[in-house]
């Protein structure tokens, strides 16, 4: 595992436990050019608010262990 992988891995594991405590999950899928592309699973599907969590909670998680991410992006 490379070590950009392994820094957003702990980020994902560090904002876990917060998507789990509302029934939802995430999954890493691709790092492509400095971009991050995650899946929202179970109740974050549907959530309202996924998008803010997505850019407020996962992207600012993901580029305080690796900086250089430019953008997360939520994927099907």
């Amino acid at each position: 595992m490379s070590d950009l992988k392994q820094r957003i891995e702990v980020a994902l594991d560090e904002i876990r436990p917060f998507l789990k405590s509302d029934g939802g999950d995430i999954a890493l899928k691709s790092i492509e050019n400095n971009i991050v592309k995650v899946q929202l699973l179970g109740a974050c599907v549907g959530c309202s608010v996924n998008q803010m969590t997505l850019k407020q909670g996962v992207e600012l998680t993901i580029k305080k262990h690796a900086p250089e991410i430019l953008e997360v992006l939520s994927v099907e």
